[in-house]
């Protein structure tokens, strides 16, 4: 029986966490929507929507690093996917040059201070 994700709760969209399989680290999150779903998984390498460019997008399709698909998971609300990969290429995942887009550390010490 085919997992179908329910892409009508955020208007066609359901976003993908992208994490290495090898390591666990997070590396990316992007927006899916049917048809990047459906590349996704046919073509074995993860497909994106672009909000700001209304098309979809192959990660890594200009660079090389692109990032194979070796399992997908759905989260239990079947609204986001879970997208383990394996990185080709340099292993460059974010656009500016590094491994993951998550490298800005947040001030968690002023949150922490006034909670109880």
């Amino acid at each position: 029986m085919a997992t179908e994700i329910d892409f009508d709760k955020m208007a066609g969209l359901a976003p993908a966490i992208v994490q290495d399989v090898a390591t666990g680290e997070v590396l990316m999150l992007g927006f899916m929507n049917q048809a990047a779903y459906d590349k996704t998984l046919t073509s074995g390498y993860v497909t994106f929507y672009s909000r700001t460019r209304n098309e979809l997008w192959t990660k890594g399709e200009r660079s090389g690093n692109r990032l194979k698909l070796v399992s997908a998971q759905a989260d239990c609300d079947f609204d986001t996917i879970l997208c383990r990969v394996l990185v080709e290429g340099q292993g460059v995942v974010c656009h500016t040059g590094t491994r993951t887009c998550f490298n800005t550390e947040l001030p968690l010490a002023a949150i922490a201070g006034g909670a109880r």
